[in-house]
C-alpha cells in the first residue's frame, strides 16, 4: 500500500555533491523514522543516516559523518540526503526506508519495513 521512490542518483566525480530524494507515495502513514542505506556490489546493505519523524534528530554511519546531511519534509512526506565531498567508496544503491514501529535502534535495517526501489550512486577518481 505504501511505497518509497528514491530520485537523483547519478555519476559524480569524487569530491562532487548528490543530493538524493525520497517521496512517500499513496498512503500517509505513522512513521517512526526515515533512514538511508547502501548497497555496493558484494556487500551488505549497510546504515547510511536516519532521523526521527518527531524529533527530527538525526543519525549518520561513522563513514557519511560530516559529509552527509538527512532532513525531511513533514508535509511533503519527503526526505533527503544531501551528499557532499563524495568519494569512490560511497558508489552503492542507495535505499530510502520508513520504519512505522518503534524500535530503540535506527540503525539497523531489519527494523524499517518500508523500502524503496533504490537509485544508483556511483563517485569516479
Amino acid at each position: 500500500q505504501v511505497q518509497l521512490v528514491e530520485s537523483g542518483g547519478g555519476l559524480v566525480q569524487a569530491g562532487g555533491s548528490l543530493k538524493l530524494s525520497c517521496a512517500a507515495s499513496g498512503r500517509t502513514f505513522p512513521t517512526v523514522a526515515m533512514g538511508w542505506f547502501r548497497q555496493a556490489p558484494g556487500k551488505e546493505r549497510e546504515f547510511v543516516a536516519a532521523i526521527s519523524w518527531s524529533s527530527g534528530r538525526t543519525y549518520y554511519s561513522d563513514s557519511v559523518k560530516g559529509r552527509f546531511t538527512i532532513s525531511k519534509d513533514n508535509a511533503k512526506n519527503m526526505v533527503y540526503l544531501q551528499m557532499n565531498t563524495l568519494k569512490p567508496e560511497d558508489t552503492a544503491v542507495y535505499y530510502c526506508a520508513a520504519m512505522t514501529r518503534y524500535y530503540n535502534n535506527y540503525f539497523t535495517k531489519g527494523n524499517y519495513n518500508y523500502w524503496g526501489q533504490g537509485t544508483q550512486v556511483t563517485v569516479s577518481s
